[in-house]
């Protein structure tokens, strides 16, 4: 005789025994989390603490003096100047256009709105080689406004203008980027309600707005910071290679390895390593402070709209 436990013709599958037990959970969770922990663990060891160590290797490996050489070496001297000005430059620029695109497009309607989300896009979709061949196509001396230039003896490509424009596009949409979710996050009651008590537009920028993403627009800085001095590709298409006029640090890296200088390309590169650490720190301190201030912001939210 077979004894059943539950009722003859009840329905429904069978009852499945599931592990309720914290310390059951805990098994299986650390069944799954460290396989993966590991496995990230080994994807950063192969792709990026090996090659950082290597190049901070290879640039040490002859000494100190070595190293100190390759970089005071005129060309170097002259690239790490030619990146910091064309930084200098890119950055506030896109600053200035970050700040003004977000803005409107997080305050106001208007027609076009969605062009001009799609256009802060652009660079993100085209390669930067293609970008540096469009410049070459538009102020080259076959170019559609290239002659006009040339005949005013102003030179774009292949000069340190046609480098800065270059870089001003390829970087153009990380200050908008990275400030129109935080804006469209924090809404616009705020600024409605200083116009409302009498503000300007003007205070109420700088009163208001500024200070609710300060540490967004510095994330973005940082990044379009990090994204102009390590660009490679447009600014290789209409930079021309000139030694000592249009090369930038990632430019003379190319040919210092191209000529078999492992040494001093390894030094250049490991400026350009110790920058990316730098920007690395600054890009987490920007976004924990981010964190926090989205978190206070929605905080005072609650208790604006909870019971006093």
């Amino acid at each position: 005789m077979i004894h059943r436990s539950d009722p003859i013709g009840a329905s429904g599958p069978p009852a499945k025994a599931i592990p309720d037990s914290p310390v059951a959970s805990r098994e299986v969770s650390a069944i799954v989390r460290w396989p993966l922990i590991g496995l990230a663990m080994l994807f950063l060891t192969l792709f990026l603490f090996v090659p950082l160590l290597a190049v901070f290797c290879n640039a040490f490996k002859d000494g100190i003096d070595v190293y100190l050489g390759a970089i005071r070496e005129p060309d170097v001297l002259s690239a790490i100047r030619l990146t910091a000005i064309t930084a200098s430059i890119a950055v506030p620029l896109n600053l200035a256009f970050g700040l003004c695109a977000s803005w409107a497009i997080t305050k106001f309607e208007f027609r076009g709105k969605n062009l001009l989300i799609t256009l802060i896009d652009l660079p993100f979709t085209v390669s930067p080689v293609i970008s540096g061949v469009i410049f070459i196509l538009i102020f080259g001396s076959q170019g559609l406004i290239g002659p006009w230039f040339i005949a005013h003896n102003i030179k774009i490509v292949f000069a340190v203008p046609g480098i800065i424009i270059a870089t001003v596009f390829v970087t153009f949409p990380f200050v908008a980027r990275e400030l129109i979710p935080l804006m469209q996050s924090q809404g616009t009651d705020d600024e409605e309600a200083a116009l409302t008590l009498g503000a300007s537009g003007w205070q109420t920028f700088l009163r208001i707005t500024l200070p609710n993403i300060r540490w967004g627009l510095l994330y973005g800085i940082i990044l379009c910071t990090a994204r102009a001095v390590g660009e490679f590709g447009a600014v290789s298409v209409v930079s021309g290679h000139i030694r000592g006029k249009t090369v930038t640090m990632p430019l003379h890296v190319e040919i210092l390895y191209n000529e078999y200088n492992f040494v001093a390309a390894f030094a250049v590169a490991s400026l350009l390593a110790m920058l990316s650490l730098v920007t690395l720190t600054l890009k987490k301190f920007a976004e924990w402070k981010t964190r926090q201030q989205a978190s206070e912001h929605e905080q005072y939210l609650l208790e604006e709209g909870g019971p006093h």
